[in-house]
């Protein structure tokens, strides 16, 4: 069969580059006939049709369409897990590997670091390692070696939570994006920050205690003195230049901030959805041609088995798995996939998308809130349960800022509305935030009652299942071969951890879905016939 493996540069990963040209298409509007990116005329800035590259550590997962549910053949466990429906998933980017404890632990040491005097946040972040103990077995070596031992530096993070995954991916968002502001010359560099500069002082200690947060530093909340850096884009807009005593300026006048029209920074590192999961999971681009799928999948992996039928690894196991009672490695001498509990995350042979440990290894949280029946409910494009809108806290309503919490990231406020208000509703709704008052029900489109956002007669009452459930997949080191199918489910609440649930995450593609059109059938583009005076 055809495989299917798209990578990106090693330079395209760490320094975040664009992956087209930054010229603009056209130099002026073709509505108005007004130049672009001229400050005489307003300053309206346009740049180029910007397609950007993945961000560190991902790879990217061109969608399609697919059955949701189709790879499994069979439901042992009675949970309607193999209801199938079609549907289809957006292009995005996918961790090449579950995160793993090395990626912890620089996560926890940037907290120890950032915040040494504030024993909660770096509290909360710890992996619950008490996941190893069990009554009746001898696991309590783990408890303390398997996160920090240099052993077990590549295997994956456990005894995290869901909740505990979300906000490393909001960490993860911001030093990403910070990344690249410094690198790029549009916040201080680092080795400035830290004392390297001149003066010998860190440079951040001048303005702002706060670490750099991705939402505040697009909305004009992350400037001044010791945070710009020597390489920030003009501002062409007359009235910036015009009040020069607020702005900031350079060798040729006012500059500004990053925005996000530039195009420069991420987007926001997420967990994914369990369809994104699923499709990527099964990789069947590697069985297609022509959009004609050739043979479909049980496992991420062509075949019936969970044995390699290639002649130099010709019997060998596919994934970290359970292979029967009492049986997690194999007989000593030969054993059958190279691991007891957890192994490495690049292990095995990753699949068509390039993904390693699809399967096995150990579970993975994804961001749906679980229903048995989920599948009869979601929408069949970008299929999610579990929205709650939100929005950001405004502190100051006539300059538009944000509202921040003790670690400097903006503070969000359920959503009162599914669609854009009124100038006088949305007045009324951030006075009644900043006199503390969230009168009235958050809007939620999910419907966990009878069309009603909080009703909790049902769910978590008379079943295990309330909006705290969440959904994982993969199947682990514990678990049988049945789980190892991507269309397999289960759940767990959002605050529980496991020694057999780990993560990796997720990032939505802006753009064009095609990741590469070499060789494939293209319209001609025409130019436009439309004349300007």
């Amino acid at each position: 069969m055809k495989r299917i493996t798209i990578y990106f540069s090693a330079g395209l990963f760490l320094l975040g580059i664009l992956t087209s040209c930054n010229k603009t298409t056209s130099k002026s509007s073709s509505k108005t006939g007004m130049a672009y990116n001229n400050k005489s005329n307003g300053g309206f800035e346009v740049n180029g049709k910007i397609k950007a590259g993945p961000g560190p550590g991902l790879i990217t997962i061109e969608g399609g369409t697919f059955v949701m549910g189709g790879s499994l053949n069979q439901d042992l466990s009675y949970e309607v897990d193999n209801v199938r429906r079609r549907v289809t998933v957006a292009s995005f980017y996918m961790d090449e590997t579950e995160v793993a404890n090395v990626d912890w632990l620089e996560y926890l040491y940037w907290i120890k670091r950032t915040y040494p005097n504030d024993a909660e946040i770096f509290y909360n972040a710890l992996p619950d390692t008490l996941v190893w103990r069990q009554p009746l077995s001898y696991n309590e070596p783990y408890v303390n070696n398997y996160l920090r031992h240099p052993a077990f530096r590549d295997y994956p993070v456990v005894g995290v939570n869901w909740e505990q995954a979300n906000e490393y991916c909001v960490w993860r968002t911001d030093r990403v994006n910070e990344q690249i502001l410094r690198t790029g010359g549009y916040l201080v560099d680092y080795k400035t920050l830290a004392g390297g500069g001149k003066g010998g002082a860190p440079a951040v200690a001048k303005t702002s205690a706060e670490p750099f947060n991705t939402d505040i530093y697009l909305n004009g909340q992350f400037r001044g003195e010791g945070i710009d850096g020597k390489k920030m884009k003009k501002d062409l807009n007359p009235n910036t230049a015009a009040a020069a005593s607020g702005a900031t300026t350079g060798k040729s006048g006012p500059v500004r901030p990053v925005r996000l029209e530039d195009g420069v920074l991420k987007q926001p590192y997420r967990l994914p959805t369990e369809a994104e999961w699923e499709y990527a999971s099964l990789a069947l681009a590697g069985n297609t041609e022509f959009e004609n799928i050739a043979d479909g999948r049980i496992y991420p992996w062509n075949g019936l088995g969970v044995r390699s039928p290639k002649r130099r690894t010709q019997g060998m196991i596919l994934a970290n798995f359970k292979r029967g009672e009492g049986d997690n490695m194999g007989t000593g001498g030969y054993l059958n996939d190279k691991a007891d509990i957890t192994g490495p995350v690049r292990n095995f042979t990753p699949n068509d998308f390039g993904l390693y440990n699809m399967a096995g290894n150990v579970n993975e949280w994804t961001a749906d809130v679980y229903r048995k029946l989920s599948f009869e409910d979601f929408s069949d494009f970008n299929p999610f349960r579990g929205n709650e809108f939100v929005n950001k806290q405004i502190s100051n309503r006539e300059k538009g800022v944000y509202a921040k919490d003790k670690y400097g990231r903006p503070i969000k406020d359920p959503a009162k509305s599914s669609k854009k208000q009124k100038w006088s509703e949305m007045q009324s709704n951030i006075a009644k935030v900043d006199s503390s008052s969230l009168a009235g029900k958050p809007y939620n489109p999910d419907f966990r009652g009878h069309l009603d956002t909080v009703n909790a007669s049902l769910y978590g009452t008379t079943t295990l299942v309330n909006d705290r459930s969440r959904v994982f997949k993969g199947g682990s080191w514990n678990d049988r071969a049945y789980w190892l199918n991507p269309a397999t489910r289960r759940f767990m609440q959002q605050d529980e951890a496991s020694a057999e649930i780990g993560f990796r995450s997720a990032m939505s593609l802006v753009g064009a879905p095609e990741i590469n059109s070499k060789g494939k059938p293209q319209f001609t583009k025409f130019k436009s016939k439309a004349k300007s005076k």
